[in-house]
């Protein structure tokens, strides 16, 4: 069984999907527009999106790369659309397979147990048990908690992601590339997502990027995390 989100916006296709995958034994949220489609992930954990193109507020390759933003929840795009080069363009951009309308329940079906069977495998690495603390920052990443000075910080997946990947390498320049492809599992992107998740946790951390505390960026090279000056209870990779 699996968590599933529905982006469509043909109420008929819509409905045909919900009852296929409901029946499947798989859970079901659905929506219409890619906005919404954004409010979901960043509100609750799905295990695959089945995202059609044509939606009526934002072309469907658009809303793929907000996605790509902000979780690496598997996509696989529905649509009538069959170019060659736009089936290549929306792989690159991050979606994890593609059917052509129409496509019969059988092969929806099939095509998303292997996309599920991919991304159970690679997130098949257990993550590490230690408790990392930099600072007055504590962040379990077996648990997936985090919290600052004793108080927890309500983190989204992402952002949790990026802060305990540069927690683990406290006071080391990490460039950008390397957070895409580390982070995001991209070779290449806009340096405005890793922005935009870098103001979200400077927000939490109750920074901004003129009066940084943990997070430090450098102009051109990449970004570091490190304890405030004299804070006496920085420890690296403590074990609990």
């Amino acid at each position: 069984m699996a968590s599933v989100l529905v982006v469509e916006d043909d109420q008929f296709v819509r409905s045909a999907l919900i009852r296929h995958l409901t029946e499947a034994t798989h859970t079901v949220r659905s929506v219409g527009t890619a906005l919404e489609a954004l409010r979901e992930v960043a509100h609750f954990r799905f295990d695959v999106v089945i995202l059609d193109l044509g939606l009526p507020d934002l072309d469907g390759s658009e809303a793929l790369k907000m996605l790509r933003g902000i979780t690496d929840v598997p996509v696989i795009i529905a649509t009538a659309r069959d170019d060659e080069a736009e089936i290549v363009r929306l792989l690159n951009d991050g979606a994890d397979d593609y059917l052509t309308k129409p496509f019969s329940v059988e092969h929806l079906s099939a095509r998303m147990a292997a996309v599920l069977r991919r991304s159970r495998a690679a997130a098949g690495e257990d993550p590490p048990s230690r408790v990392i603390q930099v600072g007055g920052l504590s962040i379990d990443p077996l648990r997936r908690q985090a919290e600052l000075d004793g108080s927890p910080l309500d983190l989204t997946r992402r952002e949790f992601d990026l802060l305990t990947f540069l927690a683990g390498r406290p006071g080391v320049v990490v460039p950008r590339k390397e957070l895409l492809a580390q982070v995001w599992q991209q070779s290449y992107g806009d340096d405005q997502t890793i922005d935009v998740h870098l103001s979200w946790l400077r927000r939490k951390l109750g920074e901004t990027a003129a009066r940084p505390r943990y997070l430090h960026t450098l102009r051109g090279v990449g970004v570091k995390l490190e304890p405030p000056t004299g804070h006496t209870e920085h420890q690296r990779g403590h074990q609990r």
